[in-house]
């Protein structure tokens, strides 16, 4: 099968589309011919050499995000069916190969694809949308009438936490460069800050969460936007030295953050989208031939949701866009 290995570490032009061997399902697992991939930051860094290469060995397949056709499944499972949609996160943070013709993972990696979706818009949500649901629901217990401020609101998680967050019931703050506040407002944020221009602390103040989006100082200064008590989940907390002890000093919590496979909550972003309360935007496809030039936009770091790799023909699989063909 094709897939897109890296051989050796550096920028996205060392990944390369190659013939590799097609995998097997063991016990407990599926075989999924795979339709689309989605792009993250993480794919980006990974090539880098400079996040995950202490569990990355070389070479790999890159990619984490998958929809797809199961086509085969392994001894003792019972979840999935060939033909069945799914989408998942498979193996994360271990090399999980979504950039190739089929991957291999257990049943319980995967759920059933939204009906309403295309493949491609369920590849591009199990990391961003688990990593949005965990550090909502899991972690800081949103609730109804909850003040939550999003950081880097229109990308690729921020975009999918607000809707989640509104779900949840809450009042939302998001912040985005002036040019996607429209786009920030439309799914439904209660307010929208112009992180390039304004320090966040100053003009927001009293919430209860705090969703941290990148790391560094900006992210040890959102600590002052938390009524005390509050809590910061922050997914760049390797990259925020200080966080914990300035925390402390507020009178905050703060709480680092690792999105792990997770078929329930993947089954309620598929709820969600299902019931039109959470659409995933995709700025960019682009075929898997392209996987360098699609980690090239997304490491800029300036796309408003998120970039898929589309993979297969989901009609030669059998299947398409409203459900499986059996």
């Amino acid at each position: 099968m094709l897939a897109v290995l890296q051989e050796e570490w550096g920028s996205p032009e060392n990944m390369r589309l190659t013939e590799v061997d097609r995998p097997k399902p063991t016990f407990g697992e599926v075989l999924v011919e795979v339709v689309a991939a989605g792009v993250n930051p993480v794919d980006f860094y990974t090539a880098q050499g400079s996040a995950y290469n202490r569990i990355l060995e070389l070479p790999f397949i890159h990619g984490w995000d998958v929809a797809g056709v199961v086509t085969e499944v392994g001894y003792g499972t019972t979840r999935f069916r060939p033909g069945d949609r799914v989408f998942g996160m498979p193996w994360f943070p271990r090399a999980a190969g979504a950039y190739a013709e089929c991957v291999t993972a257990p049943a319980r990696h995967f759920a059933q694809m939204p009906e309403r979706s295309t493949f491609s818009e369920a590849a591009a949500l199990p990391l961003a949308g688990l990593t949005a649901w965990q550090m909502l629901v899991d972690v800081a217990r949103v609730g109804p009438g909850q003040r939550v401020l999003i950081t880097a609101a229109a990308g690729g998680v921020g975009h999918l936490a607000v809707q989640i967050a509104k779900s949840l019931g809450a009042y939302v703050i998001g912040t985005a460069s002036a040019a996607k506040h429209s786009f920030v407002r439309a799914l439904g944020a209660d307010e929208v800050v112009d992180y390039t221009t304004t320090d966040i602390a100053a003009v927001v103040g009293d919430v209860d969460v705090v969703i941290q989006m990148f790391g560094g100082d900006g992210a040890v200064g959102a600590l002052r936007c938390l009524r005390r008590g509050g809590i910061m989940v922050n997914a760049q907390s390797a990259w925020t030295p200080g966080m914990a002890a300035r925390a402390a000093e507020l009178g905050v919590r703060a709480s680092g953050f690792l999105v792990e496979p997770d078929y329930a909550g993947l089954a309620a972003l598929a709820q969600l989208v299902d019931e039109g309360r959470l659409a995933v935007h995709i700025e960019r496809e682009l075929p898997l031939a392209r996987a360098a030039e699609a980690n090239q936009l997304v490491g800029r770091g300036h796309t408003t949701g998120k970039v898929v790799l589309t993979v297969a023909d989901p009609v030669r699989l059998g299947a398409t866009a409203a459900g499986a063909i059996r």
